[in-house]
């Protein structure tokens, strides 16, 4: 692919830009756990600037040391999260994803719309649906000896989560997961855009329908719901639900391919886990923090000087989870998964107001997989002479896990 190189801004010195592998379309058939995210941690200065790190290979800041990223994060001054994917620019549209691409104090309102769909209450509500999908595709191959565990589990089981809260047909399991695919892992804005455009597409007319005959869905939770006195605009409620789609599917896979495949190749891990399994929630949040997969973005909208660098309004910054959760003035030894660490604060689900609303829901799913998995399956590990191949953007994942057991 023939990428242009960007002029560099009068603010930015050559110096300051630095080779980063972690941009669009990129892959890996490495661990980038093991390799590249601990390299950068080794080669690169704390802050530098990245020629193509943005969606569409455009620049972007790159900070590696968590009390930067933390402060960009709480930064409302300077920052904004509009814009922080490039999803509605690429169809021309200008609604916001809901509510992390809204700032204080809107956003405040917006995530008050959200809140009651993640109560204890209502995760509590979930828990017995969430089993009962997760045991129905484990069992499809529960008695073969082995899955390709990515495509036969990790992309499904949080669709068919997401379509059951939104009361659409689990038979579109397949359909969501393509446009998931386009929308998060094509090397192509215009794949990008057809992803886009087939969610929009497909949400606008389950949101027409629910107006006429809303239920008790996620959906018509959005319709319903005001702000200070007023009906939600068409806009509001298709940011909401496409909140909702990206951050129930994508997130929730990413997440569980990086834990399932610890597991496989640490059986130590696993028996730990197998023989007291009262101990995965506290394990999940030590592989959520080792094997964080996300970058969003901020923009900056005032001067501000960060570790040393000047960054100007219109400048993109790389909100990097995996450097954050793995940096090694937080973490001594930050690749190294322990589950005796204790309670960290990690930004998987990102920090301050911007915190993933719907961080519990996609805890649950995450605990209960591994639970049904264990119950179902023995012992598991890599099917031998296995490559697996990973993608390096936005999404730092897993696309293929062939697991294999005895059957």
């Amino acid at each position: 692919m023939n990428i242009p190189t960007p002029a560099l801004p009068p603010h930015v010195s050559s110096d300051q830009v630095r080779p980063y592998p972690l941009v669009m379309g990129a892959h890996t058939d490495d661990n980038p756990y093991k390799t590249i995210i601990p390299q950068q941690h080794d080669e690169q200065p704390e802050a530098f600037y990245a020629l193509h790190a943005y969606p569409g290979h455009t620049p972007a800041w790159i900070f590696r040391k968590a009390r930067d990223l933390n402060a960009i994060y709480q930064d409302n001054e300077h920052f904004t999260a509009k814009g922080l994917s490039p999803f509605a620019m690429l169809v021309g549209d200008n609604w916001s994803t809901l509510p992390v691409e809204s700032d204080p104090p809107a956003h405040a309102l917006y995530r008050s719309v959200m809140n009651p769909l993640f109560t204890p209450k209502k995760m509590q509500a979930l828990e017995e649906r969430v089993r009962e999908i997760a045991r129905d595709y484990i069992a499809k191959f529960k008695d073969k000896g082995g899955c390709e565990f990515m495509s036969e589990f990790a992309f499904r089981f949080p669709i068919a989560v997401f379509l059951e809260l939104m009361d659409m047909p689990l038979g579109r399991v397949g359909e969501f997961l393509k446009w998931e695919m386009q929308m998060f892992h094509a090397a192509s804005l215009d794949d990008v855009r057809d992803g886009v455009l087939n969610v929009k597409n497909y949400l606008n007319g389950v949101i027409e329908e629910r107006r006429g005959n809303p239920g008790d869905d996620f959906i018509s939770h959005a319709i319903k719901a005001e702000i200070e006195g007023r009906k939600l605009t068409h806009d509001e409620v298709f940011g909401f639900c496409f909140n909702l789609f990206i951050g129930g599917l994508d997130t929730v896979s990413t997440n569980m391919g990086w834990h399932f495949r610890h597991l496989a190749e640490n059986p130590e891990h696993q028996a730990l886990l197998r023989g007291k399994p009262e101990m995965i929630p506290a394990a999940m949040e030590e592989l959520l923090r080792a094997y964080s997969a996300v970058a969003t973005f901020r923009t900056c909208i005032k001067p501000i000087t960060i570790n040393g660098v000047e960054v100007m309004p219109g400048d993109k910054v790389a909100m990097t989870t995996y450097f954050a959760n793995t940096d090694p003035d937080v973490y001594e030894n930050p690749s190294e998964v322990r589950f005796d660490r204790g309670a960290s604060r990690h930004v998987t689900f990102g920090f301050g107001v911007h915190r993933c609303v719907g961080a519990p829901l996609a805890r649950r799913e995450l605990v209960i997989a591994m639970e049904e998995f264990f119950k179902a399956i023995p012992s598991f590990q890599v099917k031998p002479d296995t490559t697996i191949s990973s993608t390096l953007a936005l999404m730092v994942q897993p696309l293929q896990l062939p697991l294999v057991w005895a059957a």
